[in-house]
């Protein structure tokens, strides 16, 4: 997805399409304020558990291991607090795979390790626990919802520090086009408010505030 765009930008153009429930939950944030992702949603569903499966990992890794290029891993737990679904080998596996990130509606651990490999991450916060016995991963490249947010697998996701967007599949070129536009309008706003016009003068002109 082009440089140039950024979460408002584009949960803007999804409201003037009439998308207007289309951004996550304020509370998943990027590890590093800096880091910025956009792919193809890889959906991984996650629930919490109270025993010790025999096998705790099987979905889990196939899952990771089935990720393709370009793609965003996302990961439901269903805001869960007790399971901490990921880490760094999770995230080094992803990001061989040729993973973008992940976002999880939930805890992770190890993020000193994530951020040392510069894989973008984002999460509601953070918590040392392992998943065995806590969380099991039972599908995934399934409907999930994420951050308050239905994400089917194919949609495309962008996070940054605002926050992070989702794009049903099937309008992701209009969508992009429009907000392309867009911050072509706010580059000649911004510009000619530092000239001194006014708000309303570059707003009749240019219609973006």
């Amino acid at each position: 997805m082009c440089e140039s765009l950024y979460a408002a930008v584009l949960s803007d153009t999804l409201d003037e399409l009439g998308y207007r429930d289309q951004v996550m939950r304020e509370n998943l944030n990027p590890i590093d304020p800096n880091w910025v992702v956009a792919g193809r949603a890889k959906t991984i569903l996650s629930v919490d558990v109270h025993y010790l499966p025999e096998d705790p990992y099987a979905k889990e890794i196939e899952a990771v291991d089935s990720v393709k290029p370009n793609e965003v891993v996302i990961g439901c737990t269903n805001e869960s607090k007790q399971n901490g679904l990921w880490g760094e080998l999770l995230s080094t596996a992803s990001k061989m795979r040729g993973a973008r990130g992940a976002i999880v509606d939930g805890l992770i651990r190890d993020t000193k390790k994530i951020v040392e490999l510069d894989f973008p991450v984002f999460a509601t916060g953070t918590k040392p626990v392992d998943s065995q016995g806590r969380g099991l991963v039972i599908d995934y490249d399934v409907p999930v919802r994420c951050g308050g947010v239905l994400v089917n697998p194919g949609d495309v996701v962008f996070g940054d520090r605002d926050g992070i967007v989702v794009i049903p599949a099937g309008i992701v070129d209009e969508v992009v086009r429009r907000a392309l536009d867009k911050v072509q309008r706010e580059n000649h706003t911004r510009t000619e408010l530092l000239e001194g016009r006014t708000l309303r003068q570059v707003y009749d002109k240019y219609g973006v505030l």
